[in-house]
């Protein structure tokens, strides 16, 4: 079983390799980064425990060709395999530097718990610069340790949830900026991260405000667990080198260069830190443990991106007209607010985001991309079925309602801060 689980790895990691070779070399190459996806899905399909929602995504997608099959409505099958590689490569180069960017074990274990409001300052911060890089992993690290010391309180819950989901906002390593750009790729990244970054800050403040002025919450016995941030080189390293060539080379996608650098990034430095046996090692377990692991987030993607190209080709193909004439602040709110109830009934925002994206591809680039992070973030810190919460549920012991009572009032208001938001956005684009 290991083997064919290695194998899987293997195949991801292929898949991985031919995307980036075939973004700069020959695109018509994209197809086969594709099948090796796929293929890596169906040796690992009968592996993911909680699947009753791709079947049911697999079936509508069969019924949805079906129907195009029968009425000879246009599907572009490549499409339907590649829709979501790049998202996928993504996800893939930056799961590499775990492997050099996550504090040692040992330097973790020699620290005690810090207390207090400066303890709740720094460790949102280090939930959050981190999360914002090497996503769950730093929420994970952070977790862990406090779970060792006593169950979970509801700031450090908040905490939790809010610095890590506040990432989705504005960070290009982050998982939803991937999938923004995929379905919006004409999307300002310098207005999208001037937005996201007011919107971390707003996070932040309401959060804080939250807590004080709420007397069953003690911020004086907070206790917290700060990360060292003499690892945050790497994440600002990789920061620069994706800023700077996307300035000289504004045409190479921004997640094409989060990935290759974070590969890049990974060769370079985990020999560095663990001499080159060590590193070879780590690289190799890597692919054939690790990777594997990502089976529910890849097959969500993948299979997501099918659904959304099959219902869109029977949209297109039945002529339907959007119910509005201009995409401004006001029907993005709306939309906004669809992402944001279909999550908390149990639809991923990836597969609205998959179905919304084929529909919207003439309007504003730049404010349907605010208008997916901004669903994203929102719904992963409140939503009980967002991985998040769902990760926190099952590792922690803690009810998925107890979440979902402390961030529910905190879900309103970023709704309605966000709707501000896109209404400047809306007029500072002129729409």
């Amino acid at each position: 079983m290991n083997s064919i689980i290695g194998s899987s790895g293997i195949l991801i990691f292929l898949s991985f390799i031919v995307t980036l070779f075939a973004y700069f070399f020959n695109t018509e190459l994209l197809v086969y980064a594709g099948a090796l996806a796929w293929g890596s899905l169906l040796i690992l399909f009968s592996t993911i425990k909680k699947k009753k929602m791709l079947l049911i995504l697999f079936a509508l997608s069969f019924v949805a060709f079906l129907i195009s099959y029968i009425n000879d409505f246009d599907v572009n099958i490549v499409k339907v395999f590649t829709v979501n590689q790049y998202l996928l490569t993504l996800l893939i180069g930056v799961g590499f530097l775990r492997l050099i960017a996550i504090p040692k074990q040992e330097q973790i274990s020699q620290n005690i718990l810090p207390k207090g409001k400066n303890s709740f300052f720094k460790t949102y911060l280090s939930v959050h610069l981190f999360g914002s890089v090497i996503n769950l992993s730093s929420l994970i690290l952070v977790a862990d340790k406090l779970y060792k010391k006593a169950p979970l309180t509801n700031i450090q819950i908040i905490l939790l949830t809010r610095a890590f989901a506040s990432d989705a906002y504005w960070s290009p390593f982050f998982v939803a900026f991937a999938a923004a750009i995929t379905y919006a790729p004409n999307l300002s990244t310098s207005t999208i991260l001037v937005n996201g970054t007011f919107l971390a800050l707003v996070t932040f403040v309401i959060s804080y405000y939250e807590i004080i002025r709420n007397k069953d919450l003690d911020i004086d016995e907070f206790r917290g667990y700060p990360l060292s941030f003499n690892s945050l080189y790497l994440p600002i390293c990789l920061a620069f080198l994706v800023l700077i060539t996307n300035h000289f080379y504004p045409d190479i996608k921004v997640i094409i260069l989060v990935a290759a650098f974070a590969i890049l990034l990974t060769l370079i430095v985990l020999p560095i830190k663990k001499g080159f046996k060590r590193a070879k090692e780590k690289f190799i377990n890597h692919i054939n443990n690790d990777l594997p692991n990502m089976k529910m987030e890849m097959s969500l993607f993948l299979v997501a991106g099918m659904f959304g190209i099959s219902i869109g080709s029977i949209l297109i193909g039945l002529d339907i007209a959007l119910p509005f004439e201009k995409f401004d602040w006001f029907i993005a709110s709306i939309l906004l607010a669809i992402f944001i109830i279909l999550a908390f009934v149990g639809i991923h925002p990836i597969i609205t985001i998959a179905i919304i994206g084929d529909l919207l591809t003439n309007v504003n680039h730049t404010l349907l991309a605010a208008t997916f992070l901004m669903a994203w973030s929102t719904t992963v810190s409140t939503s009980p079925f967002s991985g998040l919460n769902l990760t926190i549920v099952a590792r922690y012991k803690i009810e998925g309602k107890r979440i979902f009572k402390l961030n529910i009032l905190y879900a309103l208001k970023m709704y309605i801060i966000c709707v501000l938001c896109l209404y400047f956005l809306s007029r500072y684009l002129n729409l």
